[in-house]
């Protein structure tokens, strides 16, 4: 994106597809705020009118565990934007006096009764879903079910016309609607933005700095951070044991390195998803045993299924120096308050995305970041202030 595309220039448009309507649910209050900030203050600036975005809405439920969607303002005729974080488990409700948390399935359900409750009244939906619903069920291997596939045909048969994701597992879930608009967006520009606020004294170039692709997976991810920076690129691949399933899942063997000397390198891991946080952690004491210096791993969603009892004591041993996530999902209070932890925010991201859409503006320039990362690495170099 250009240095001249800045948010007022889209509300300097006068060719808005509608007013713009935000519903942000229980599970993405706090991202949904930040959002509407930046997009007031935008507005506010090209002088247009209004003071929130955000319409309020909510799902309630009775005791027997059934529920309805409320949405509590008109949105007849709005371009609508619904975000969600089918992720968040701290969002609880009571079933017959008991009190469960929401799972994803829950989540999904609430959002269908938002859209039903807009009663086709909205002149377009749009979601915003940062955690695709069932991603990480993306194909078939037995006899399975296809969770995000039918999700989203779903979701197209419900009247949404476009959906943007954040660093789906596997982004050709797409194909089950192929008509339908969805975007799945990398935040890498503001990843590297948060690793040198973070790290200032972090040398981004061949001698000093190298990237490591967890596994084979994840490679295209830090092919891209690699190429962008003019570092080296290792990898590691993961040796199953394909005769037996534990949790779900084949054990992992080991972890092979395949890649050049990471001797006396500060590495960086990207990943989509840190869950347990077993494997990356597995892959920093491997590359420790090769001498890196200080290894920093970052994945879009830090969810730690597990707890942080084991990258607490990888932290005080000095295998891992710092943890990198975004807000796209729900964070424990617990480790926002981690010293090594370094939150990416995203908000003002999809904030652009949301102006770009709601006056039909292409987002091409948004999606890539290379200008943006060369004027970063720019400022970096010259020690500017990021």
């Amino acid at each position: 994106m250009q240095d001249k595309i800045t948010g007022e220039t889209f509300f300097n448009q006068q060719d808005q597809v509608a007013n713009l309507s935000i519903i942000a649910m229980e599970s993405s209050r706090e991202l949904g705020e930040k959002i509407n900030a930046h997009l007031v203050s935008w507005a506010k600036k090209s002088s247009r009118s209004g003071t929130s975005f955000l319409v309020d809405a909510e799902c309630p439920r009775f005791s027997s565990g059934d529920g309805k969607g409320l949405i509590k303002a008109s949105i007849r005729g709005d371009d609508l934007f619904i975000l969600i974080d089918v992720g968040n488990y701290s969002c609880k409700y009571k079933l017959f006096g008991q009190v469960n948390s929401m799972s994803p399935d829950d989540h999904f359900q609430d959002l269908k009764r938002i859209i039903q409750a807009a009663g086709g009244k909205a002149h377009r939906i749009n979601l915003i879903m940062p955690l695709l619903f069932g991603g990480r069920q993306h194909r078939r291997s037995y006899r399975e079910s296809l969770d995000c596939a039918v999700a989203l045909q779903e979701l197209r048969n419900l009247g949404v016309s476009n959906i943007i994701t954040f660093d789906a597992h596997d982004a050709r879930v797409q194909n089950a609607v192929p008509i339908m608009g969805f975007d799945n967006v990398i935040p890498s520009y503001q990843t590297l933005k948060a690793l040198f606020r973070s790290v200032p004294d972090l040398q981004p170039d061949r001698e000093h700095l190298m990237i490591v692709s967890p596994d084979e997976g994840a490679m295209h991810r830090n092919m891209f951070y690699a190429s962008v920076l003019g570092v080296d690129l290792g990898m590691f691949y993961k040796r199953r044991d394909y005769s037996q399933v534990v949790n779900g899942r084949n054990p992992i063997v080991a972890h092979e390195y395949l890649g050049n000397s990471v001797e006396g390198k500060d590495v960086f891991i990207a990943d989509d998803i840190i869950s347990s946080g077993e494997s990356m952690l597995d892959i920093a004491y491997e590359l420790k045993k090769r001498k890196a210096g200080r290894i920093f791993s970052y994945a879009t969603y830090a969810i730690f299924t597990n707890g942080l009892a084991e990258f607490d004591k990888a932290y005080q041993e000095g295998i891992i120096s710092g943890v990198f996530g975004t807000n796209l999902t729900y964070r424990t209070p617990e480790l926002l308050q981690r010293e090594w932890f370094h939150e990416v925010d995203v908000s003002k991201y999809i904030a652009y995305f949301i102006a770009a859409i709601n006056h039909d503006m292409s987002v091409s320039l948004i999606i890539d970041p290379h200008e943006k990362i060369r004027q970063l690495l720019q400022k970096k170099k010259n020690g500017e202030k990021i």
